[in-house]
């Protein structure tokens, strides 16, 4: 019985280490560990579709200013789309913080089929927006750019 268990404890306990130890030194795991060889642009979308007040404060624009501020990134684009395009033409705050980053040089986009669906374009358009279909431009994005999404 015990030379039975013992191929079963060595292949528990070492088949694991080694298996990673062999993954880990394998030539594409190498590489694929340095993003920046992965995706070589200096462009950042930033998809901002939450409706939290929060999420927008503390995390979309925060992030997002602070990128452009401290040129993190080449080319910043934040796209407003769906639900927080409402909360951004309910939210004076929001709205003064928007303008900041269009100031600043940040392109804000917006969707045009969901503010069109809110009947909003004119709004978003009086902060600055620039509202147009986007559906192949968050396409383009994905593929030409980083793109992270809240």
């Amino acid at each position: 019985m015990k030379k039975q268990i013992l191929p079963y404890l060595f292949s528990i306990i070492f088949f694991p280490i080694l298996s990673t130890y062999a993954f880990a030194t394998s030539p594409d795991y190498i590489q694929s560990k340095d993003t920046t060889k992965v995706c070589n642009k200096d462009k950042l979308v930033v998809l901002w579709t939450s409706t939290d007040r929060e999420v927008a404060l503390k995390m979309v624009f925060m992030y997002t200013y602070n990128a452009n501020n401290y040129q993190w990134w080449d080319e910043i684009t934040l796209l407003v789309w769906g639900p927080s395009q409402k909360l951004l033409t309910e939210d004076k705050e929001l709205q003064e913080y928007v303008k900041k980053m269009i100031d600043y040089g940040i392109e804000v986009l917006a969707c045009k089929g969901c503010a069109d669906q809110y009947e909003i374009s004119d709004e978003l358009e009086k902060i600055g927006v620039i509202v147009r279909y986007t559906g192949v431009d968050l396409t383009n994005f994905i593929k030409e750019r980083h793109v992270i999404t809240f």
